[in-house]
């Protein structure tokens, strides 16, 4: 898919075929599978949940959505109502679930991204289970993804990326991300276009001043551009199994 087209093209479009893109050659998903997504509430998990519903007809596969969202004891502002009408109006059934994120934590431990993550997978990686899902979508994008690669590598040492799709071996569900392959000015731009920006809601723990450090750097020798970063998810993925692999970045 050329630059020229993804600098013309309007955003929903570009969503929609940098989307099927992802799908369609790293074969996310397939016909018959039963998709769970896992709403937060913001930008990046309702863009997907939008592209995933308008794109059915052109993708010629046959499978059904719904939508799941965790809420927390210590997050209370996504405006669930206009989440859940906005979904149905795309075809989605939508379900809340509450998880005690923080009634979960040891004593002498602090509230942190990754603690938070692990307790909202473990519940989704649940329900899917209990209702048959086969495949979970979750909202990372290209800019996630390749914050976290460098992340693992300077913090911890690891060669380590959020894989496209990730299929557990103890559980029959795999993780999927359609929207690897977009930047997050794209998906704000889509955002902003379906009206979606608008009653998005954002947690009060998302604000992690070492990844806006990585993000900063990125953008430096990137400079900007969508082509490098692409060549970048590329080489951080490119030794990843599809199998049980570590998984570090929140939903």
């Amino acid at each position: 898919m050329s630059g020229r087209f993804l600098r013309r093209a309007g955003s929903g479009t570009v969503v929609q075929k940098l989307c099927a893109k992802a799908i369609l050659e790293q074969g996310l998903i397939n016909d018959g599978d039963r998709v769970l997504i896992a709403v937060s509430g913001g930008k990046d998990s309702s863009v997907l949940a939008w592209a995933l519903s308008v794109l059915r007809p052109a993708l010629k596969k046959d499978y059904l959505l719904r939508a799941v969202h965790i809420s927390s004891d210590f997050c209370s502002c996504c405006k669930k109502s206009a989440l859940k009408t906005r979904l149905e109006s795309w075809n989605i059934p939508f379900e809340d679930l509450f998880v005690p994120v923080m009634g979960r934590l040891k004593e002498g431990k602090k509230m942190n991204c990754y603690w938070c993550s692990t307790q909202r997978r473990t519940e989704l990686l649940k329900y899917a289970m209990e209702h048959d899902f086969n495949k979970i979508a979750l909202g990372h994008h290209l800019d996630d993804i390749i914050e976290t690669f460098f992340m693992n590598m300077t913090a911890k040492g690891e060669l380590s990326a959020m894989p496209m799709l990730l299929r557990y071996r103890k559980y029959p569900v795999s993780l999927i991300r359609p929207l690897a392959y977009l930047e997050e000015k794209q998906i704000i731009a889509c955002a902003s276009e379906q009206d979606i920006i608008k009653s998005v809601c954002t947690c009060p723990y998302g604000v992690n001043s070492k990844r806006r450090e990585v993000r900063g750097h990125i953008a430096e020798f990137t400079g900007g551009s969508g082509a490098v970063k692409r060549r970048i998810l590329k080489a951080a993925l490119s030794d990843t199994k599809d199998s049980d692999t570590k998984d570090h970045a929140p939903y």
